[in-house]
């Protein structure tokens, strides 16, 4: 697949084709896993997996559709990750729902006894190798789970997986701000907010 085609296809994308490979949100790790192989285009050279775009952007619009739905309170965004911090936070602040970044605290879902005790009727991981305790108390909870996925993700659990790099900085912020982005034109809000709002400091 040439450029040419790559652009005919996303010419209905959230951002130009472009913006989405500057920001490396299709590098992927050195591993696959079972359940990401139908997001994966191809392989590079030095054994780096690639993500399929296309498929990133078409999660992306799904997924901001789904969590429209819920009650903007009701929506909970997490991540261990370092980079993931600041663009989920900003989420949150941009969509008016919660983000609980760093560690998480067990129990937060399950046991109401927590002074943070919340009930999200929608939850958002950065990755579910970091979230995993989340992920879990969301199971428990029947509460649907959406999960930014690299190539090595185990997706069991996940209800809806938007394939993308979920380490980089520049990665993070972009799919993070397009995904608040089209929440708050799903709900007919609109924002001037840019990538770079989302992108956190080095």
């Amino acid at each position: 697949m040439n450029s040419n085609e790559i652009e005919i296809e996303l010419k209905e994308s959230l951002v130009p084709v472009e913006e989405y490979l500057a920001a490396g949100v299709h590098i992927g790790t050195q591993q696959k896993s079972q359940d990401m192989k139908k997001f994966i285009y191809r392989v590079r050279g030095d054994g780096l997996y690639i993500l399929d775009i296309q498929q990133t952007d078409e999660r992306i619009k799904v997924a901001a559709e789904f969590i429209a739905k819920f009650d903007p309170a009701k929506v909970l965004v997490v991540t261990s990750r370092q980079y993931g911090q600041y663009p989920a936070r900003k989420f949150a602040e941009a969509v008016g729902g919660v983000s609980k970044v760093g560690r998480f605290i067990p129990g937060l879902l399950t046991n109401q006894s927590i002074r943070e005790y919340i009930e999200p009727d929608v939850v958002i991981v950065t990755d579910p190798i970091g979230d995993l305790q989340v992920i879990n108390e969301a199971v428990q909870c029947g509460v649907p789970i959406v999960a930014l996925c690299d190539t090595n993700n185990i997706t069991k659990y996940i209800d809806l997986v938007i394939p993308t790099n979920n380490k980089g900085r520049k990665a993070l912020s972009l799919v993070y701000y397009l995904l608040a982005k089209e929440v708050m034109s799903k709900r007919g809000i609109a924002t001037s907010l840019t990538p770079e709002d989302f992108e956190a400091e080095l």
